[in-house]
């Protein structure tokens, strides 16, 4: 974070958030202070803010002129150029980085604090509910595509991968060099690959009539890609919303 200092005691007066997840936590902990969030930031539905574009491409010009005291973002959901210019415009941005269900906690922590919040109720809340959870045995593998044409898959080092593994998924590419690499079709419905394919309705918006029949005989488990890549208030519901949608994964209709 550059800029003048911000924190409990100093509480900024505007917010912009680039990060939907982000704009979820602080709009719930803190309504009215969100001035601005792109327009992927579905939650809360009630949010009424200046959109400022989306999290690849937000509007500069129209952040520095709603004159936030802080702007939140993360080094996955935010391109470095675009950081760079809301710093050269003399905002303060805050960069997340959460790659891990671990790493969600005290990240969250420090962007409410940064906003001078105190932790939230909800956020001791998603902790005892992750705590509580035991994996799902036999554990499962899976193929977890989240965009088609082209075709692209959880690697390795991802929130989501780790939410999964939490849960009794391991991810067939859980090892791969790439982050979200490219893998052809043929590669990722080869037989024996993996027992189960996850289909998240985000960034790419799977559904049961487009996605499982790509995976013939394979069950799906069509999964709600907020509760299963977003950090915030969500982290409440995940455990039990992914567990539902895993155990009633089932091949696609002939």
């Amino acid at each position: 974070m550059t800029g003048p200092a911000t924190g409990r005691g100093r509480r900024p007066q505007r917010v912009v958030s680039l990060v939907p997840s982000l704009t979820e936590a602080v709009a719930v902990t803190a309504p009215g202070l969100l001035a601005g969030a792109t327009d992927w930031c579905s939650h809360p539905a009630d949010l009424a803010v200046t959109r400022v574009g989306g999290t690849k491409n937000p509007d500069v010009a129209r952040i520095a002129a709603l004159r936030p005291g802080l702007v939140i973002a993360n080094e996955e959901e935010n391109r470095v150029p675009d950081l760079r210019a809301l710093r050269a415009a003399g905002l303060t941005v805050l960069v997340t980085r959460v790659r891990t269900l671990q790493d969600a906690f005290p990240e969250l922590t420090r962007v409410l604090a940064a906003c001078g919040l105190p932790r939230p109720a909800w956020l001791v809340e998603a902790e005892a509910a992750w705590r509580a959870v035991r994996p799902a045995h036999p554990p499962r593998t899976a193929v977890v595509p989240v965009w088609r044409r082209p075709w692209m898959v959880l690697g390795r080092d991802t929130f989501a991968g780790d939410v999964l593994r939490r849960l009794g998924v391991h991810h067939v590419y859980a090892g791969h060099a790439e982050r979200y690499p490219r893998v052809p079709l043929a590669e990722l419905a080869a037989p024996g690959r993996a027992d189960l394919v996850v289909l998240p309705d985000e960034p790419y918006a799977f559904a049961a009539d487009d996605g499982p029949e790509a995976f013939p005989g394979l069950p799906a488990a069509l999964v709600s890609g907020r509760h299963l890549t977003w950090y915030g208030p969500s982290l409440i519901e995940a455990p039990a919303v992914l567990s539902a949608a895993l155990a009633a994964a089932r091949p696609a209709a002939p």
